[in-house]
């Protein structure tokens, strides 16, 4: 094995330049959607192209077995203009790669593209399928949702996002809300109308001191954000009749969306409008085969407070990768080589024992 892992483990590197290279903005993909097309044929592994997704199956694809989905994402966000190195240049300095998507998600994505090759001839107990998304990054319908149905049932997925290699096993749920205040328009020298604005401040002043009862043991709990604030009028003299304020709501897995409104709407006079209850809270069991592997290979597990495609599967999945998580979207971006070596090693063995056991 040592040789065919240092063989995946040097192609997965220069891939991940490649990516690096060739902007992949959301919605804006294909380019490297060709690239790891291009990849897979170059191998002689049939590819099924979805939009700017990439799809390949194991050779011995059998409907009859479950199947392990392998995803992560090739498209990353605009650069941060802190950027003192060219985003889209992929140099090794004291074995970092610097680019931009090098450690989100690209370190991820190419170490689930290399431990596929791995088990790409394998005649194991599971299917192994790829999958290379777009979109992520804004939470997209072009993405993991628009191939869901094009899947075969999933019997569970790991998510490549930079975690360090350890196990996320929930994650919140996202929840954008647009809420809107009316009063009544006047001159403000004649204090006429009713100041839409201050009522507005009696309702976020409510979001900022509102504390949810329950709280989760991975994910601690439930939180309220106010994020923009607005009024339609520019003149400065004029009361303001509407206010819109955006609040974003994090969720742990002991609520629902709907449970989150009810409450919302309780206390508020507000119009509350949720912008999407797609994107939900979610949890894999702690006794499922895929964490059971991952605590006996000495991975830890944790609630993580960020959003992934992870949220839109309805099926178990289990978010892990290479790279840290606090590097994403920073300036000078970067993912260790070592990182992606290591990754790759500790994938292929996580999928042994799943296979295994």
């Amino acid at each position: 094995m040592n040789d065919q892992l240092t063989i995946l483990q040097t192609a997965a590197v220069a891939l991940l330049k490649q990516l690096i290279a060739t902007p992949s903005f959301s919605k804006e993909e294909d380019k490297t959607a060709l690239l790891l097309e291009t990849f897979f044929t170059g191998r002689q592994i049939p590819v099924q192209r979805i939009g700017n997704n990439v799809i390949v199956r194991n050779k011995h694809y059998d409907p009859g077995k479950p199947t392990l989905l392998l995803n992560s994402h090739h498209d990353t966000v605009k650069p941060n203009p802190q950027y003192t190195r060219d985003p889209f240049a992929p140099d090794v300095e004291e074995g970092k790669l610097f680019g931009l998507g090098s450690n989100d998600a690209g370190g991820c994505l190419v170490s689930l593209a290399a431990s596929f090759l791995y088990f790409y001839e394998h005649k194991g107990p599971y299917n192994v399928i790829f999958a290379a998304t777009a979109e992520e990054e804004i939470s997209g319908t072009g993405g993991i949702e628009l191939i869901i149905n094009d899947l075969p049932p999933i019997a569970a997925a790991i998510v490549g996002e930079p975690t360090q290699m350890q196990m996320a096993v929930a994650e919140r749920g996202l929840m954008v809300i647009d809420c809107v205040s009316h009063g009544k328009a006047g001159h403000a020298a004649r204090n006429e109308g009713e100041n839409a604005l201050y009522k507005a401040l009696k309702d976020i002043e409510w979001f900022r001191s509102y504390q949810f009862d329950r709280v989760s043991d991975l994910l601690g709990p439930s939180r309220m954000n106010v994020t923009v604030i607005e009024t339609e009028n520019k003149a400065h003299n004029v009361v303001p009749a509407v206010c819109k304020f955006v609040v974003d709501t994090r969720i742990n897995e002991c609520y629902t969306f709907e449970e989150v409104l009810e409450i919302i709407r309780a206390h508020v006079d507000s119009e509350v409008l949720p912008r999407s209850t797609r994107l939900r809270s979610t949890s894999i069991a702690l006794d499922h085969p895929l964490v059971k592997a991952g605590s006996k290979l000495g991975r830890t597990y944790y609630g993580s407070p960020t959003t992934s495609d992870k949220a839109l599967m309805p099926f178990p999945s289990l978010k892990m990768g290479p790279g840290d998580s606090a590097r994403s979207h920073t300036a000078d971006e970067y993912i260790y080589v070592k990182e992606i070596e290591d990754g790759i090693a500790l994938y292929i063995q996580l999928i042994n024992e799943v296979q295994n056991g």
